[in-house]
């Protein structure tokens, strides 16, 4: 028996042994593997007064979360409603926010404070989103609430670093002169929204808030204002602000294409006594649609356009209905060749005498130059045919296109329908503009005095890829 319950003991020993090692005749020791990664945000135990309290007339408040915490970037996350005219101080410690008041609090109102994603948990950084705490200094919390949306007035699109503001001063200079009573921000849809207001009458704007000033100082920043101020008297209240730079205005009337890998010409040798320029042809080739230009390193002093000759083929066959053009800056000299235009897949030669150019450091050419450069093929371009639906032709609509993003392009339309026998290939976008004085160019809001909204474009979200050698036909829907 003694016997057998050792042999028992021994078995027993060496599966033991082989477990720890695996059989293998040596441990295998593994690791501790940490958890999945903490994704969530910290959770709010208390709130001390608590949330929504009523006859509020403390001037601290104290958050405590379920873990350690940590405030960032307050002051660019904290809105504060109404605003104050000295901002409260937020500090955290372990577990707890706290958040001081530093203005005397008005009567039977109702404030509220959105930390936006400032409050966040300390290990991770998963932000506690959107968090606000509300209180009323009365009997009751103010419950009604303004929603609307805020739109680019030339492209369509959104910014979601825009605010909204409440003024209750309807003079113009407001904007300027004081800080409005409401602010909130814009979301990425360009949507926004004022919760806890009472019923009063405001006067709503949007802003580009440079500095955090919440003012309009510069004709630079984008602003936006409604046609009349807003009664809120419900919880459904809704605004339309299309935003614009008064600054800035974009022509829409003869777009040519971008400067494309400018060439330098000329020989090396005496190059700092030669006049300097380049031309637009890409790779030696000049786009259809576009002008041929020649650009100088220094304002030209003189420019005679006597002295430059166009002639096509290797024959030199002589070219007419062309004109030269010197810009405002004397830097740019354009050829425009008329109704005619150029011809597909020709060579054209340039001459270009010594004396047609002098730059304001007295550079000519040294010599007579001859530029030579091919058109492309009727081949590199397709037809293109847009049918538009839902077109309000009382409106003045211009068909934009833009490539990556810039205008390339843009048609003031007769019709319903649009029709272009050579046009670039690629993929555009595209927008209609409502262009409402018919001028050619896109014209701004102005405020003062005249409060005149800037003029508006819808933009199309289908994108057009134009293919070469094709007939492209598209049907669009408003």
């Amino acid at each position: 028996m003694k016997y057998r319950n050792l042999f028992s003991f021994l078995a027993v020993a060496a599966l033991v042994a082989m477990s720890v090692t695996g059989g293998s005749g040596c441990a295998n020791i593994i690791p501790p593997q940490g958890g999945p990664r903490d994704s969530l945000p910290p959770v709010l135990l208390k709130a001390d007064p608590g949330d929504s309290a009523r006859n509020f007339t403390g001037s601290k408040i104290t958050f405590t979360f379920d873990e350690f915490v940590e405030v960032q970037n307050i002051t660019e996350n904290l809105m504060v409603s109404p605003l104050p005219v000295n901002s409260p101080v937020v500090d955290y410690k372990l577990k707890t926010v706290t958040l001081r008041i530093k203005d005397s609090l008005e009567a039977n109102t109702t404030y509220s404070f959105n930390f936006g994603n400032a409050i966040r948990d300390y290990t991770e950084g998963n932000p506690y989103k959107n968090f606000t705490y509300t209180f009323s200094t009365g009997r009751y919390l103010d419950s009604l609430q303004l929603t609307g949306k805020v739109v680019m007035a030339e492209t369509g699109k959104t910014d979601s670093t825009l605010i909204v503001m409440l003024h209750t001063n309807g003079d113009d200079s407001a904007v300027i002169k004081e800080k409005p009573r409401y602010i909130t921000k814009v979301d990425s849809k360009g949507n926004f929204t004022f919760k806890n207001l009472p019923a009063k009458k405001f006067y709503v704007y949007a802003l580009k808030d440079e500095g955090g000033t919440r003012r309009y100082l510069s004709n630079k920043q984008l602003f936006a204002f409604a046609d009349k101020p807003v009664e809120v008297a419900s919880r459904n209240d809704s605004v339309l602000l299309y935003v614009y730079a008064a600054a800035t205005a974009s022509t829409l009337a003869n777009v040519n294409a971008p400067l494309q890998n400018l060439k330098p010409k000329g020989p090396r040798n005496n190059a700092d006594k030669r006049l300097k320029f380049q031309s637009s042809p890409d790779n030696g080739q000049q786009d259809l649609l576009s002008n041929f230009f020649l650009s100088f390193d220094l304002p030209l002093r003189n420019f005679d356009s006597t002295k430059l000759r166009l002639y096509t083929d290797t024959t030199f066959i002589p070219v007419t209905g062309y004109a030269f053009t010197k810009d405002s800056t004397g830097k740019k000299v354009t050829l425009s060749m008329g109704t005619a235009g150029w011809k597909p897949n020709t060579l054209y030669q340039l001459i270009l005498d010594k004396d047609f150019a002098e730059d304001t450091a007295g550079k000519k050419l040294l010599k007579t130059d001859t530029l030579s450069f091919k058109t492309k093929k009727q081949s590199d371009y397709g037809t293109l045919k847009i049918r538009i639906r839902n077109l309000d032709m009382a409106k003045n609509p211009v068909l934009i296109f833009l490539l990556n993003g810039s205008m390339v392009n843009a048609y003031p339309l007769s019709g319903p329908e649009f029709n272009a026998a050579v046009f670039s290939p690629g993929e555009y976008e595209l927008r209609i503009l409502y262009d409402r004085n018919k001028n050619g160019v896109w014209d701004p809001g102005q405020f003062f005095g005249k409060h005149l909204q800037p003029e508006l474009a819808k933009p199309i979200e289908r994108k057009l890829n134009v293919k070469p050698g094709w007939g492209n036909e598209f049907e669009i829907a408003l």
